[in-house]
């Protein structure tokens, strides 16, 4: 069911070899990410339950019904039917084979006690919008796996002008506007925001939620994103001056927005330090991709062009994006630091075997790359390596230039020059 026009994922591999490794892949991420499409070129068998109503009265009598079918078999949109789940574990245990199924799914439904963990059973796969990389705007000449292997930074220069950025911003990394005009874009993000506040964030929860709070919160968080701001933060700035927002509420609607995967946090990093300086324990906030920031606030490239430090905050989440889609094949997270003396890293990429690396995000400008670099082997000299091990790379990503090492050993690289 392969298509020949498919854009070529960073999950693509990894979905080949769960599939070899589980019985069931469940591939989630928000509305529009490309899961459905990703899905399809392993497929033999599809039913979707987003727009087949005959699939989904079916799937309500009988869920066996739609689990019949060529193998692996895309159930799109699974959590419509919940009890599919069980269904489909059950139907696995019985074949005793490896990937049966795909479950795809936009949303992540509530904790159900009759619904199985799925341990042995089901492997899981996130799947984002998509990076520069995978958009075809990067030169793909510094591997992030190089990087974190030790290998030194090389590249030829990587151009990317500020209105260019903005407009990569407003564009976002959704894959059915791979080539659309800005403009198009740009509405598209906006629609994105409405169905989420007016329709999508009440779907999910099962309770009417006020679309006008809803959009309040969502701006909030785009004034405030790569941040660490606190809920009291978000509520009081979600507020009116004729209705008061509570903490709580703002709790509950950050919830339904991160099993929406609308939003997606960026937890701290706590490594052993050689001083007792205590660490702070904030998320950083981020929407899963900065075009639903800009579209939050009913912004433009022109508007991000006047005021770069909102840019600036922009293009971090931007990175962070991309370092996530990124590090995701080599099992990494990202995460960020910042201790109660002031001193921050953007991003911290942790593998699951033991090597971190830390990352600076810089606009550009050769005082911010210093001040960058100054700041990365500050923070690592303060670092206790004998419990958490040397950095494995101190970098800078920066918005345009040439991908070098500097003679201090931090690396320099244009985030146009990014691969996985």
């Amino acid at each position: 069911m392969a298509d020949m026009t498919y854009i070529p994922r960073t999950v693509d591999a990894e979905l080949a070899r769960r599939l070899e490794s589980a019985r069931i892949v469940v591939l989630e991420g928000p509305k529009a990410c490309g899961k459905t499409e990703t899905a399809l070129q392993v497929a033999q068998s599809v039913v979707r339950l987003d727009i087949d109503s005959n699939a989904r009265l079916a799937a309500a009598a009988d869920p066996l019904l739609v689990l019949e079918g060529k193998t692996p078999r895309l159930i799109d949109e699974w959590q419509t039917e919940p009890a599919i789940w069980n269904h489909a574990r059950t139907l696995t245990d019985d074949r005793k084979l490896n990937g049966q199924f795909i479950l795809t799914g936009s949303s992540v439904p509530e904790d159900d006690q009759n619904r199985h963990t799925g341990t042995g059973r089901f492997s899981f796969i996130r799947m984002r919008p998509m990076s520069l990389f995978e958009s075809g705007e990067s030169a793909d000449t510094v591997s992030l796996s190089a990087l974190m292997a030790g290998e030194p930074a090389h590249s030829v220069e990587a151009k990317l002008t500020v209105p260019d950025l903005a407009k990569l911003v407003v564009r976002g990394g959704w894959p059915a506007l791979h080539g659309a005009s800005i403009d198009a874009a740009a509405q598209a993000a906006k629609d994105y925001v409405t169905q989420t506040r007016q329709v999508d964030v009440s779907r999910v929860s099962g309770i009417r939620r006020d679309p006008v709070k809803v959009g309040r919160l969502l701006a909030s968080l785009a004034r405030n994103v790569a941040t660490e701001v606190a809920d009291s933060t978000l509520a009081r700035e979600a507020s009116t001056g004729a209705e008061e927002m509570t903490r709580n509420t703002v709790l509950d609607y950050l919830d339904v927005l991160t099993r929406l995967m609308i939003i997606e946090d960026q937890p701290a990093w706590a490594p052993h330090l050689r001083s007792s300086t205590p660490l702070r324990q904030t998320p950083k906030r981020h929407f899963v991709d900065p075009s639903l920031a800009v579209a939050a606030l009913g912004a433009g490239p022109a508007f991000l062009e006047k005021d770069l430090n909102f840019l600036g905050l922009l293009f971090e989440s931007l990175v962070i994006r991309d370092l996530r889609v990124l590090s995701q094949p080599i099992d990494g997270s990202v995460l960020h630091y910042r201790d109660k003396k002031g001193l921050e890293v953007d991003a911290i990429v942790q593998l699951t075997d033991g090597r971190w690396g830390a990352f600076e995000v810089k606009l550009g400008g050769e005082q911010l790359i210093d001040d960058g670099a100054a700041s990365l082997l500050r923070f690592a000299n303060g670092i206790d390596t004998a419990k958490s091990g040397a950095p494995a790379v101190l970098c800078i990503i920066c918005m345009s230039g040439y991908g070098y090492m500097r003679e201090d050993g931090v690396a320099v690289i244009p985030i146009r020059s990014l691969a996985p």
